[in-house]
């Protein structure tokens, strides 16, 4: 079953359970998949790959929000775009830890033969797609910058 189906019959499982932040999250997700399916040069596809780089924007964009709605004191809206990301999260994979993903990055580094700060670019190039889902780019550049430097 592809993320879109899973979505789609999910969306069926909060209208019975009556959970209208879930069904209003689910909604917007599918809302995203099918404005992705349906751009110019998609085919009418989405693969799970897509679906779940769509899925980590959202989830972002809500952390996002959510932090700016704090900053201007209205917990009301940060508690719902929460609720919301938490949502998301469900359907997105167990992140790595920093551990794993410094392992990750000291094993690429050592593939890759690089000594300096002026090889980062191909570092993070070839972190930045391995870890792809599993771990936040901000972390993946901290991380290369220290053992670098």
């Amino acid at each position: 079953m592809t993320l879109f189906d899973q979505i789609s019959n999910d969306i069926k499982e909060a209208m019975k359970a009556k959970d209208k932040v879930r069904l209003d999250t689910l909604r917007n997700i599918k809302k995203v998949f099918i404005e992705a399916k349906t751009a110019p040069g998609a085919n009418d596809m989405l693969d799970d790959a897509d679906a779940l780089k769509i899925l980590q924007k959202l989830a972002k964009q809500g952390k996002e929000s959510a932090a700016t709605f704090t900053a201007q004191q209205r917990a009301d809206l940060a508690d719902t775009e929460l609720a919301q990301v938490k949502v998301i999260e469900e359907y997105l994979p167990q992140p790595l830890s920093e551990a794993e993903v410094e392992s990750a990055v000291k094993a690429i580094i050592a593939e890759t033969g690089t000594t300096s700060m002026k090889d980062m670019g191909k570092v993070m190039g070839i972190a930045s797609k391995q870890l792809a889902g599993k771990a936040d780019g901000k972390l993946i550049s901290t991380l290369v910058k220290q053992l670098l430097a």
